[in-house]
């Protein structure tokens, strides 16, 4: 089988990735509906009867899974990790517990193979050129008989957003990009064949265009690509956006096309 190239071009530099996510690292917690919502639903994918007793939530951004996971396996030490410094300093002032906390690339972890009994990550792997890598990374830490349970989001997620924004400004991008379905697929099989991938469209509701744009910036989802324009948007662009922006019983309604990865290592 050849392989869907995944290389994405217009991906962010893992510098400006990190910070975005610390300069919205404030302000994330009261906009983060959809990592909630994708979080709880990854949760419950792992069984409370799982023999735990080092945890890794990657990515973890706020860290506002790491108590829910310490919950879930009280024996077991939780630790979170993510690139952004900025991140794990907010996540270590505001989340009370014998937790650990390691600013890491997620493709170069300093863990020791077959250490961890659980990786949770939530939607973290959508902001990688290629997510091959990250998967074969957690695979790795892996010990046998460990769980790995990921979320991210593909091709469709926001297209509202990027239809209304090529009728004002046609031809420039303002949306991330995201994987297809297809190549997803190949992705994760090529490095976990025994994995099980599923996929949900989840829809969120908005006042307004200009409330879905301030959410992904309180989250510091905004678009990431080399093509953003480097100047502050023009108010009359923003007014022909909200007029483009199609409307449903007076509110705005924006799609994420959801994938959620479950992989266990044999024993």
């Amino acid at each position: 089988m050849t392989l869907i190239d995944s290389h994405r071009p217009e991906i962010a530099s893992k510098h400006v990735v990190a910070r975005d996510f610390g300069a919205a690292s404030d302000s994330y917690d009261c906009a983060a509906r959809l990592q909630r919502h994708m979080g709880e639903r990854l949760l419950a994918q792992l069984p409370r009867t799982l023999s735990a007793s080092k945890v890794l939530d990657l990515g973890c951004g706020t860290g506002q899974f790491v108590p829910a996971l310490s919950e879930r396996y009280p024996q077991a030490r939780v630790t979170g990790v993510d690139l952004s410094p900025a991140m794990v300093a907010h996540a270590r002032r505001q989340r009370a517990g014998d937790y650990q906390w390691l600013v890491a690339d997620a493709e170069r972890l300093p863990l020791a193979s077959g250490s961890v009994d659980a990786v949770f990550s939530n939607l973290m792997i959508q902001w990688c050129a290629d997510p091959r890598p990250v998967l074969a990374e957690c695979l790795r830490v892996l010990r046998p008989g460990g769980m790995l349970v990921c979320s991210t989001l593909v091709q469709g997620t926001l297209r509202e957003l990027a239809a209304a924004w090529q009728q004002v400004d046609p031809g420039v991008d303002h949306v991330n990009r995201f994987e297809a379905w297809p190549a997803l697929l190949e992705q994760v099989m090529a490095v976990a064949p025994q994995a099980a991938v599923e996929q949900e469209t989840v829809t969120l509701p908005y006042e307004s265009p200009m409330q879905l744009l301030a959410e992904l910036k309180s989250l510091g989802a905004q678009y990431k690509g080399d093509a953003r324009r480097k100047t502050v948007t023009a108010p009359g662009r923003l007014r022909r956006l909200a007029q483009q922006y199609p409307r449903r019983d007076g509110e705005v309604l924006a799609s994420y096309e959801a994938a959620y990865i479950t992989y266990r290592r044999p024993d």
